[in-house]
């Protein structure tokens, strides 16, 4: 189904853009919520009019995630975790250990911002990239230290 997005969502595109989506998505989520509706000639031309404020909005969603991105560059956590032989940890620093450890420097991110690739299993210092918006990706740097 193809359908005009009414609401930036991160999978999907940016605020006005036409994207196809599978039916289910469109009847069950994306209609019923309010983020996007159906391309037409009449829904398209009510978004070029309202065209505009889609950019104005655009432009103030990417200056807040350039100011968040200010915010978190230089950004660094210490996690201590219990060590067994060779600097292997006996679990392992997942997303959740960072965005808690964040939490208590009052820095609040979400889950599917951070981008781990998988979680941290050694003693070390870690770069960990978040992607606050499209193409604005700062790295926090994540310490593993013995218990």
């Amino acid at each position: 189904m193809k359908l005009i997005l009414k609401e930036t969502i991160e999978s999907l595109g940016i605020i006005g853009s036409e994207v196809k989506v599978a039916d289910g998505y469109a009847r069950n989520y994306l209609l019923p919520q309010g983020k996007a509706v159906v391309d037409s000639p009449r829904n398209r031309k009510i978004i070029e009019q309202a065209r505009a404020k889609f950019e104005l909005q655009i432009a103030k969603e990417k200056a807040h995630a350039e100011e968040m991105a200010k915010r978190l560059e230089g950004v660094s956590v210490t996690i201590s975790a219990k060590v067994a032989e060779e600097d292997k940890l006996y679990g392992s620093i997942t997303i959740h250990d960072i965005i808690e450890a964040l939490g208590e420097r009052d820095i609040k991110i979400e889950k599917r911002m951070m981008l781990l690739p998988e979680p941290i299993k050694k003693i070390g210092t870690y770069k960990v990239p978040i992607r606050v918006y499209k193409g604005v990706k700062p790295e926090i740097t994540v310490e593993v230290v013995p218990e």
